[in-house]
């Protein structure tokens, strides 16, 4: 049984690397805050199209210089975005900035749903492909192999349905591997989840209620069993979008997750980062809610 844990996440939209700076390093500098996240996308996911929006891993590895003590990741990597061996040497390379605090945060990433603007405006901007969900589990599950033999491993090739490398060698190596954090909630993401991840992460409320993410931690313990793997084994995540004007609210969201078993919480502090709001998180959400 995981003890629980708290993060906050920055979306970096609309704000200065200062603005992240100041909040992350009031994070570092407060005990309840255990972790902190950035997202993973090239366009704002709200607001005008061309609003000023930070490139995740390059933020990622100027925060992390920056800071001592949370750990810290992308909630999550779009696997599209780079290739997996461009994000094996990218990630060592952060964990060598800051060792062992980092989590690879990845998850399938955009794809064709009926009816979405958003991911083909993304991805075309970008020269990015968007794959058919199907492709993209597939891709997720390929490129997790590569990345995970990154880190361990040097001289081989991969001759994958996606996915082709030679005499592959990713130098230096992290001295630990870091965490697994895969973000999705379909039925074939939590297989990918259930074979590979430390961390299981799904959007909480309002996007997903808890009673939904019970029953979909219901399916991965299903694709744990048919693998033979101990579910406890992977760490329950979600973040959930703070209301500074209701924290009773807030907190009674968090109690219902931790009652279901979801232990890491992430508390989404939308821009602008008002003054003083990791303090509340501290006291209003994680002191409050321990009580």
């Amino acid at each position: 049984m995981y003890m629980p844990s708290f993060g906050i996440k920055t979306v970096p939209v609309g704000v200065s690397y200062r603005d992240l700076l100041r909040v992350w390093q009031e994070a570092d500098a407060e005990p309840a805050i255990e972790h902190a996240w950035l997202w993973d996308h090239l366009l704002p996911l709200f607001g005008p199209v061309d609003a000023d929006i930070h490139e995740g891993w390059t933020m990622l590895a100027a925060l992390a210089a920056r800071t001592e003590r949370i750990g810290f990741g992308l909630m999550v990597t779009g696997n599209p975005v780079r290739p997996p061996a461009v994000l094996a040497k990218i990630a060592a390379t952060v964990d060598a900035i800051a060792p062992g605090r980092l989590v690879l945060g990845i998850g399938v990433g955009g794809t064709h749903q009926p009816g979405d603007t958003y991911v083909p405006r993304e991805y075309e901007a970008y020269g990015l492909r968007v794959a058919t969900p199907g492709e993209g589990v597939a891709r997720l599950a390929e490129a997790l192999t590569i990345i995970k033999r990154m880190w361990r491993e040097d001289g081989f090739d991969v001759d994958g349905e996606y996915y082709r490398l030679r005499n592959v060698v990713c130098a230096p190596k992290p001295a630990q591997a870091p965490p697994i954090m895969i973000g999705g909630w379909g039925a074939r993401t939590l297989r990918v989840v259930a074979e590979h991840a430390d961390i299981w992460n799904v959007p909480g409320p309002p996007h997903n209620s808890v009673g939904y993410l019970a029953e979909r931690a219901e399916v991965l313990d299903g694709h744990c069993a048919a693998i033979g793997r101990d579910p406890a084994e992977i760490l329950r995540s979600t973040q959930v979008i703070a209301d500074l004007d209701d924290p009773e609210g807030t907190r009674r969201t968090v109690r219902d997750l931790l009652a279901v078993g979801v232990t890491h919480i992430v508390i989404n502090l939308r821009p602008p980062f008002s003054p003083g709001a990791v303090r509340w998180v501290a006291d209003e959400i994680v002191a409050q809610t321990a009580q």
